[in-house]
């Protein structure tokens, strides 16, 4: 059985690189599969904002089970339902089948994300917290530099598979190049790769949780919708972060709900050209919040760095909203992740500095929700907003960064990452929020 930390963390961490390089590789198929079924920039962002609807519900539920059965089962559920859900999807046959994988695969990888993050949590004290939650940020971002390009790549391969399985399988041709695009390969390769990320898990990741510290059953609390519990966490001791979370995941996900679609309707980009794009954003996050994160908020605090990257994002939002060509887009989209990437990491390990150690699935489940929230209801609005104008969803990002950054300001002190206020009963105190409803 593995008993160091650190060898705990890198098996951790690589598991977490299979799961996102998964993930990745679909990205530049999205706009090309829904134009295969006939839909538009709604379409897009409802079949991008399901994912992230499960997640909101049931990302509480698989924090609070955490902290009652430990680490180590949540995320063999959470990593054995990606795969699932990754197989259907490859095999949809229209757009409401590829929809209801996509709810699927919400609900049961909704538990890898916040369970990672309390199990990192677990191993580390917190002073070194910031570096843990950005070496887990390193992860993701490494699976998306190489799987948004392998996902371009495996678009263009077409294997000779029997008749049977062929006819399941989607294909499409490019209308600018005339090139045939496999569209269900990149999902059934993503589904694989999460298969192979079980076994390390479960044999050699060992459970970050003592027993002692597994919390009992908590009774159900009358009354009090969804809405009403969230709402009642706005109100606590860190409600700004959770309103910070929200917001940051709104304004990326304004970005990613649409890139690929602009990308190919004003620049004529094919699925490798925009999983270039995408694996250089999975290169600068990886430079950012593995190798530099930690000297920045040694250097400013995670307040100043969270500053930073605000302004800094704010900034890319509005040059990619001004340069209409394709090389400004590219260097607007390079500025805003370069921003983008201080931000969750900061804002994650400050609420976790302040969770109770016994607390910290329920806190990083609460945390999940709100970003959940935002990535639910960014893809639908940057959809609709595509259809009405192009540039539409990066002007309301900028907005929102910019939003953001004023709230910071007035939030934040010089001394707000040393002297915020402690929430010794934050799941207590705030109407169990991860229970949901």
């Amino acid at each position: 059985m593995v008993k160091s930390p650190k060898t705990s963390m890198m098996i951790l961490f690589a598991s977490l690189v299979t799961v996102m390089l998964g993930f990745g590789i679909v990205i530049p198929l999205m706009p090309f599969y829904i134009t295969h079924f006939g839909a538009s920039g709604s379409a897009l962002g409802l079949l991008m904002a399901v994912y992230s609807i499960m997640q909101f519900i049931f990302a509480p539920l698989w924090g609070r089970l955490s902290d009652r059965v430990g680490r180590k089962p949540v995320l063999l559920i959470g990593v054995t339902g990606y795969a699932l859900a990754f197989g259907l999807m490859g095999f949809a046959q229209s757009l409401w089948m590829l929809i209801v994988a996509r709810a699927l695969a919400g609900v049961l990888s909704s538990a890898t994300l916040p369970t990672a993050m309390a199990y990192i949590a677990d191993i580390t004290e917190a002073k070194d917290r910031s570096r843990g939650v950005g070496l887990m940020g390193a992860a993701m971002g490494l699976g998306m530099i190489f799987g948004p390009m392998l996902g371009g790549l495996l678009s263009g391969v077409h294997l000779p598979l029997p008749q049977a399985i062929q006819a399941g399988l989607q294909t499409t041709t490019d209308p600018d190049t005339g090139k045939l695009i496999n569209l269900s390969l990149p999902f059934l390769f993503s589904g694989l790769l999460a298969l192979l990320a079980l076994p390390p898990i479960h044999l050699l990741l060992p459970e970050s949780l003592a027993q002692a510290r597994r919390g009992q059953p908590a009774a159900a609390r009358p009354g009090g919708s969804r809405a009403t519990q969230l709402l009642g966490a706005l109100r606590g001791p860190v409600g700004f972060l959770f309103a910070m979370a929200f917001l940051l995941a709104f304004a990326l996900a304004n970005l990613e709900g649409v890139l690929g679609l602009y990308g190919k309707d004003q620049f004529r980009m094919g699925p490798a050209d925009i999983g270039l794009l995408m694996g250089a954003l999975g290169v600068l996050g990886v430079i950012q919040q593995g190798l530099m994160i930690g000297p920045l908020t040694r250097r400013f605090g995670e307040a100043g760095v969270l500053k930073g990257g605000l302004l800094i994002s704010a900034l890319g939002f509005v040059s990619m909203a001004l340069l209409r060509f394709k090389w400004g887009m590219v260097g607007s989209v390079l500025v805003y992740n370069l921003g983008s990437s201080l931000l969750t990491p900061s804002v994650t390990s400050m609420i976790s500095q302040q969770s109770r150690p016994e607390e910290q699935g329920a806190a990083m489940g609460i945390n999940n929700s709100f970003q959940s929230l935002g990535r639910s209801v960014g893809p639908l609005w940057a959809g609709m907003a595509y259809d009405i104008y192009p540039t539409l969803s990066f002007w309301t990002g900028a907005i929102m960064q910019f939003g953001a950054l004023l709230l910071a300001l007035r939030r934040l002190g010089a001394s707000a990452a040393a002297a915020s206020p402690s929430i010794p009963a934050l799941v207590e105190d705030q109407a169990q929020v991860e229970l949901g409803d």
